[in-house]
């Protein structure tokens, strides 16, 4: 299914678009403590698009990797940073974001265009972090 635009998604939402039961969702948020959605006033989750993401890479390693919890966990090793407004930002280290964005693509892409994908996303990142650094100094 393809991921809607849009920043904010409901639990039903994110399990449709996962194709999960909306309580596998609920234990993830127990096991994975950096899974917080935020909460409405009626206590309905919403999702934002970074959880969304981070959804999409825990179940790539769970059911395609065929990691265990513990061992999807290690495999992420989550560093949590804060930027400038004092917010959590969120910094996965060994598994590329990349993964993310292939499950994103239509399942018929041939290889030869995923490579090319991955490389252009390789430039951008580099990009990115050497302006973060000129910023962050």
């Amino acid at each position: 299914m393809e991921v809607p635009e849009k920043n904010y998604f409901k639990i039903g939402e994110v399990a449709e678009i996962l194709d999960l039961e909306p309580y596998v969702l609920r234990y993830w948020e127990s096991e994975f403590k950096i899974l917080k959605p935020t909460r409405t006033r009626t206590q309905q989750r919403l999702y934002h698009r970074k959880d969304l993401e981070l959804l999409m890479q825990i179940k790539d390693l769970l059911y395609n990797d065929k990691l265990t919890i513990a061992g999807a966990k290690q495999r992420l090793q989550m560093k949590i940073k804060r930027n400038g407004n004092g917010k959590k930002v969120v910094k996965l280290r060994k598994k590329a974001d990349l993964d993310q964005m292939e499950g994103i693509l239509n399942p018929g892409s041939d290889y030869a265009e995923l490579g090319e994908f991955r490389r252009l996303i390789l430039e951008i990142r580099a990009e990115l972090e050497t302006l973060r650094s000129r910023i962050a100094k």
